[in-house]
């Protein structure tokens, strides 16, 4: 990868650079694995505005999500929009192409899907909540052999939660013939991978509640990020 550092003149472009050194020529020489985060993002952008090159934001856009990708991808429209130099269509294609990376990892895991365990539960989850802003509650609904046989959203709510309704849960994972088990899920959006005592209050009444319906509640899964927290990996679930 070429290493180069950036003209400070105020009026800096990107077509002020070497060709060698351009994000889109550099793309088409060397091929994207080739590219920095910040050159991705440029070619992605397309454009800056006057006084700022489509890199130079991308790298100001960078700064301002710590340099991580991961917390970037929980960018709205509109976060994309107050950053210095992006303007509407700019931050449509970085939503557009942090939701595809989502769709793609999902799409992966939804053939076939078996989960046996919480790692194949929050690899399964992952590209649905992770980014959130908002909390939701989900089921997968398992047979004998932990086959997938449906993953439905149950609720949706604000930053701090959401509410489970025990009817609702039993009402959707009944309508699976087959159903023998289930996994809980939902999302922490402030990154905290550990269950509140509501949590805990909410995971013992549904398994006391799968019980009287000869459903096993296989786990209840918190993502919060990268990071997840199991009930069944840990204490256990409420008897």
């Amino acid at each position: 990868m070429a290493n180069y550092s950036l003209p400070e003149e105020l009026n800096f472009r990107i077509q002020d650079l070497p060709p060698a050194d351009q994000p889109r020529e550099r793309l088409q020489q060397f091929g994207v694995r080739q590219l920095s985060d910040s050159e991705l993002l440029a070619v992605l952008l397309g454009s800056g505005i006057p006084g700022l090159s489509a890199l130079q934001v991308s790298r100001q856009l960078l700064t301002s999500a710590h340099r991580d990708l991961h917390l970037m991808a929980r960018f709205s429209l509109q976060d994309f929009r107050r950053q210095p130099g992006i303007g509407q269509v700019g931050a449509m294609r970085l939503v557009a192409a942090f939701e595809l990376a989502r769709r793609r990892d999902a799409a992966q895991m939804r053939k076939g899907a078996k989960i046996t365990n919480s790692e194949d539960a929050f690899h399964y989850l992952r590209p649905v909540l992770a980014d959130l802003n908002h909390e939701e509650f989900h089921i997968l609904c398992l047979n004998r052999a932990n086959k997938l046989l449906g993953a439905h959203l149950v609720s949706r709510g604000g930053t701090t939660g959401t509410v489970a309704d025990a009817k609702t849960i039993f009402r959707m994972a009944l309508g699976h013939g087959s159903i023998t088990s289930l996994v809980l899920a939902h999302n922490h959006p402030s990154g905290q991978a550990f269950p509140s005592e509501a949590d805990v209050r909410l995971t013992r009444k549904l398994c006391l509640a799968a019980k009287s319906l000869d459903l096993h509640i296989l786990d209840h899964v918190i993502i919060a990020g990268r990071d997840y927290y199991s009930f069944a990996d840990n204490d256990g679930l409420p008897e």
